[in-house]
């Protein structure tokens, strides 16, 4: 593809912030790679000021630069053609499209899908083999649902949604439309509900919904699970990532993000655009304000404020944990120092 045909392309989509470029209409672009692998004929593109070394190094043909005229300048210097705009990552991550669709089978429904009659199917659907539509469940029109994915009786299944093979959408899920289930998740699945009694444990049913909203992503084998009463919520276009375990009766905002190996007791709430890195954790019935940040590993077990960053377990302020950190790598130099003066005090 020449460069020029993709400086127009991405014109039109809408991450062109202010784009500007140098075209040069004999450039051939062959796919995309990042800075430090890219070789004659890819396209990359460089962040901020603080990657500067790598306009000098990198062998690309094209980059995809800040709006910031000493980078545009070298690049150009190194016989380099550029596009320049506000957010450079997310202009490469349109560009990506340029090159690679992921996989989409044609609609059809494989003869050893098992269907059963009372099912809803929509148009221009496909079910790959092995996959199983248990009775009344109801599946929206372009749907993809492929090889050995399960959904139970009565779950919905929202238009252009995608479940990836071996996943599993229990009874009383509602999945909105253009989410995407990966390959191993289970949604709407019985949630961890014991009632405890002389003999041991009493079972309480789960009798609750699991709600997906529209444009929701979950990662291979995380888990979604449903309520007793009522229902487990999450927002318009959230995504979560792999590994990823959401207790019965958790409700989550619009367009968080969920990194691997986050886990959440029952009951959490969450508000808009949060942030969990890897591994933090959420204690039963604990809230996150709007725009709340939790760093990787913290452990949360109180209520965060809107906007708050917290790290640590359990969890403080951000700033706070730094300074927490520092005195703790001085603790055996600090624990030396209290025996000498101890000794000192037994004198």
């Amino acid at each position: 593809m020449k460069f020029s045909e993709i400086v127009e392309k991405l014109s039109h989509t809408a991450t062109a912030n202010s784009l500007t470029a140098n075209k040069d209409e004999n450039i051939e672009i062959t796919g995309v790679a990042a800075v430090d692998e890219a070789i004659a004929g890819h396209l990359s593109y460089i962040e901020g000021p603080k990657f500067a070394s790598f306009v000098g190094k990198t062998n690309a043909s094209a980059l995809i630069l800040p709006q910031d005229e000493t980078l545009q300048k070298l690049a150009s210097e190194r016989g380099i053609v550029w596009i320049a705009t506000r957010d450079p990552r997310l202009m490469f991550a349109a560009s990506i499209a340029l090159f690679y669709q992921p996989y989409r089978p044609t609609p059809e429904i494989h003869p050893t899908a098992v269907i059963h009659p009372t099912a809803k199917i929509g148009t221009d659907v496909y079910i790959g083999p092995h996959a199983v539509i248990q009775q009344e469940a109801e599946i929206g029109n372009q749907v993809c649902i492929h090889p050995n994915a399960v959904v139970y009786p009565n779950a919905k299944i929202g238009d252009r949604t995608i479940l990836h093979a071996n996943c599993t959408i229990h009874e009383r899920a509602r999945i909105g439309a253009d989410c995407v289930i990966h390959s191993g998740a289970v949604i709407g699945a019985e949630g961890f509900g014991f009632v405890p009694i002389a003999t041991g444990w009493f079972k309480m049913e789960q009798s609750g919904y699991t709600v997906l909203e529209d444009g929701v992503e979950i990662g291979c084998n995380s888990a979604i699970d449903r309520p007793s009463v009522g229902e487990t919520r999450i927002g318009r276009s959230t995504k979560i990532d792999n590994l990823v375990q959401i207790g019965h009766g958790c409700q989550i905002g619009a367009y968080c993000a969920i990194a691997g190996q986050s886990g959440m007791a029952g009951g959490v709430k969450i508000g808009n655009r949060v942030i969990l890195a890897g591994q933090s954790g959420i204690a039963n019935q604990a809230k996150m304000g709007d725009g709340a940040i939790a760093t990787a590993q913290a452990g949360i077990l109180s209520d965060v404020p809107p906007g708050e960053i917290v790290s640590g377990t359990p969890a403080m302020p951000h700033k706070v944990f730094l300074r927490v950190a520092a005195i703790y790598s001085r603790l055996p130099q600090m624990y030396q120092t209290l025996k000498q003066l101890q000794r000192l005090g037994q004198k």
